[in-house]
Parts: structure tokens; sequence; C-alpha cells
């Protein structure tokens, strides 16, 4: 793999495909799905024009000569797993305040791009921040410093940027995002390091009035017409950043919700919210967070689930995947979701970098294999600096905006989330499958519409071609070099 140096801005309405035409203003070279064939192939390819594309021409034709396959996929629709709930990104302050610079006919381009789930890659999951976070341009709260009661608290700050784009964002996706809320850190006046960025501990006595600060922000974002589908407790708490954050230890998390924030919630009529703890890392979730709440009938009653990030590899280290296994098999009823990962250590040059892609491909694949329910991205759009940023944490999002020109960038990030956000939809559940060579990575998931689709991803140099079998029809299909498929059956 390697960084292509150039720039690529890519104008999502007028993207020229080889395989399929862009029809109907479709949004980034996404193709409308098409019922009419046994078989779909959509292919995105690096050093190619193959973005989400409709490529038939890969399936190897009975009157031709056939293809020798050297892989083999098996699905077995029969033998079902987790449901799905869905996969999105999260709509940041900064993802807000880079959308508002945008000329009209750019936002709504923007939007149709996530949102559609026809024109384009289609949304449904959505993760926002309870005050501010490091994706924010500055640090604030909702209160004034010092209130306890909450007499002050108001969300206004939230509605100059973020609550138009979240409203936008659900008309788009047709009226419904399942959309969960997370805070970076409680006021400072609650913390023993009376400080809302470098960590610090919740005291005992805001354990109370924090708890009640979820509550009516959810109560004000639904007033607004935003409804929030859950929470999680608190982001990365083990993490002592430079930014807003809090640490709780397991025992914290686990006393915190169970003494203050589950009676809390359920006590003013937002009992069906579902709660995620840890949302950190993958490592060591089953041993310093689940086995304790999830153990425990008293706390594990108002716990949905597990959220986690993917940052254990942040200085090259291998994804924890096997812990994503443990706490799927140890707590079958319970949910795991994936509530936070980016590509970090912004670079104009890496626009374009394939590896990029793939490392998404390869995380998504096998968090799906082991359980995960939804997988949710983090800043939908950030601008051609990796932010705004308060701290100077500048990352990648899928889609970039050059403030300057108004123009979007479209990484290949977005066509490798979009094979499986725009084909597998919530209430999917994932099926069985056999795959003989690890030299290709695959997923299969059955729609409730009975279309199964099966996302497959070659990271090697070399084309490869691989037979798809199932109990009703085989397939030769050949996959491009450093390329993902969408197979529709």
């Amino acid at each position: 793999m390697k960084s292509i140096s150039s720039i690529l801005i890519i104008p999502v309405l007028f993207l020229q495909l080889s395989c399929s035409s862009l029809k109907n203003g479709q949004a980034s070279g996404v193709s409308s799905f098409n019922s009419n064939k046994k078989i779909q192939v959509y292919t995105t390819a690096e050093n190619s024009n193959l973005k989400l594309s409709l490529s038939n021409d890969f399936i190897s034709k009975i009157d031709s000569e056939q293809k020798e396959a050297t892989v083999s996929i098996t699905v077995d629709a029969t033998k079902t797993f987790q449901t799905f709930l869905g996969i999105g990104g999260a709509i940041t302050d900064a993802s807000a305040e880079v959308f508002a610079k945008l000329p009209s006919q750019k936002q709504q381009e923007f939007l149709t791009a996530y949102y559609d789930k026809n024109k384009g890659i289609g949304y449904s999951l959505a993760r926002t921040n309870i005050h501010s976070c490091d994706f924010s341009s500055e640090s604030y709260t909702y209160i004034q410093e010092g209130d306890k009661d909450l007499k002050t608290f108001t969300i206004d700050h939230d509605r100059k940027y973020r609550i138009p784009l979240l409203k936008k964002a659900i008309q788009t996706a047709g009226g419904k995002l399942t959309l969960f809320v997370s805070p970076w850190s409680p006021p400072a006046f609650m913390k023993d390091n009376n400080d809302i960025l470098h960590g610090g501990v919740l005291l005992p006595e805001f354990a109370q009035s924090w708890a009640n600060y979820y509550a009516k922000f959810i109560k004000e974002y639904e007033k607004e017409g935003i409804p929030i589908w859950g929470l999680t407790i608190q982001n990365e708490p083990m993490a002592s950043q430079r930014w807003e954050s809090c640490i709780y230890t397991p025992e914290a998390e686990r006393d915190f919700l169970k003494n203050f924030l589950g009676p809390t919630l359920a006590n003013q009529g937002l009992g069906s919210k579902k709660i995620i703890i840890w949302d950190h890392n993958r490592g060591e979730m089953l041993e310093k967070r689940a086995q304790l709440v999830f153990s425990d009938p008293e706390v594990s009653k108002y716990a949905w689930g597990i959220g986690f990030h993917w940052y254990e590899t942040w200085n090259g280290g291998p994804p924890k995947f096997e812990s994503v296994a443990k706490v799927y098999e140890a707590f079958p009823t319970k949910n795991l979701i994936f509530t936070e990962g980016c590509v970090e250590r912004f670079d104009t040059v890496k626009y374009q970098f394939w590896g990029n892609a793939e490392r998404y491909g390869l995380n998504m694949i096998n968090d799906f294999n082991n359980g995960t329910v939804g997988w949710t991205d983090w800043n939908i759009l950030l601008d051609q600096n990796g932010g705004p940023n308060h701290v100077g944490n500048f990352c990648f999002a899928p889609i970039h905006a050059d403030t300057n020109s108004g123009e979007l960038i479209f990484t290949p990030m977005y066509y490798y989330i979009g094979h499986f956000s725009k084909f597998i939809r919530p209430g999917a559940k994932r099926i069985n499958q056999k795959l003989n060579d690890a030299a290709l990575l695959s997923t299969s998931f059955k729609n409730s519409d009975g279309k199964i689709i099966t996302v497959v991803m070659n990271q090697s140099d070399k084309e490869m071609v691989y037979e798809l079998a199932s109990d009703l029809q085989k397939n030769t299909i050949t996959i491009p070099a450093h390329a993902m498929q969408t197979l529709i059956y």
C-alpha cells in the first residue's frame, strides 16, 4: 500500500464510474439498489474508478471460460447470531461547525452522501457529545460553574450549529436516526481536580447532580425533536487526557450506574434509554468492566451493553478482537457496540491513502464476526486541517471539507464504510459463514427482506478469485487487489 500524495477532491454528484453510470443525481457515485438480478456485486478498488460501483462483470459467466477459485466462502443462513443495530458516525461540534461553513448545495450533497439510503450510504446510527469534547472549538458546559441544582441549565450553545445539523441528518435519514450521547467530563466543580480537562474523578457529593445532568440533557434534546436512544456513562473512563476527561475505576462506574444514573433515569421516565458501559478500548473489556457489571443483577438490569474503541492500536499494537469475542460469549444477552474510532495523526497527503480504508474494513469485519451489533465512526466531517479541535488533537474523517473553496473531499474510508452501511440494514441478522483462506476477509448478514449481504475485502496486492456458495447457488467472483466488494443475493 502506498500513499497518494495529491489531494483528490471528488464532487459527489459528478463522480464518474467505470462499471455503473451515475443516475438521477445519486450521491458519491453510489449506485441505487437493483433487486432484479439473482446476485449483484458492488466494488471499490484502489487505482480505479470503482467506488461502490455496480460491477457484475466480476461474476464469471456460465457460458464463458470459468476462472478457477482459490478461496471459498460458504454461507449458511439457517444459523444466525446478533441482530444488527446500525452504522453511523459522531455529529460533534466540530462536524457541525464545518458543515455550517459549506454552501447550501454542498450541505445537501453532504447530507445525501451519508444519510440517504438510496442515493448515499444510509447511515442509521449517530453519537453526539454532552457539552464539550476535544472536537469542540472551546470547552463549555450547560450550567454556570457551581450550579449543583442545575437551575441555569440550557442547551442554547448547541442551537447554533449542532442541533440544526442533527435535525437535518434525521430528516435525510427518513425521519429516524438511532442516536446515543456521551459525556467527556462533568463540570469542573464536580471533580476532584476542579478542571474539566486532565482527568480527575467525580466527587461523591456531586454524583446525584451529575446523574440529573444526563436526564436534563436528554429531556432538552427531545424537546427539540431529537429522540435519544441511549447513552454511554463516560467517554474513555481510564484515560486522563489534555482535553475533557474523567476517570472511573470499574467499581466507580458500577456504583455510579447502580446508585445514581440507573435509578435517576428510571425515576424520571427515561428508563427505556439504553445505557452503555465502558466506552473505551477493546483490551480487557471482559475483565475490567463486563464481568463486574454484568454479573451483578442489581446493576446489570440498567446496562444494555458495552461500548468500545479501537485505540489499543494507537502505536501499532494489534487490535484486540478476542476481547470482543470473550464478552459476546460470556454475556450473550448483552450487546456490544463500537462507539468510536478514527485514523489519528492528520496529514493532508494521506487523504487518499488506501491503508486508512483497509483499517476500517479490517476492524468492521472482525468486530461484526465477533458479535458487535453496531459500529460508530468518529467525526462525520472535519475541515482541511483535521479540526476544529481546541487542543490540536487533529485526525481524519471519511469526508473533509475545504472551508476556503467549499469543496468536499471524499476519502476511501467513506466508501469502505458504505459497503456495510448501505446494504446491511437495521434488523438484519448476522449469519454463519466459512472462509477457507485468510487471504480474504468476509462477513455475512441476512436483511429482514430476505436478502443476504456478504462483504468481502482483499488487502493483498493481487487480484483474487473466490467462490461464494449458499444452499441455493454458487458464484465465482473476481475481486481486484486492495478492494472491497458487497454481494447481494
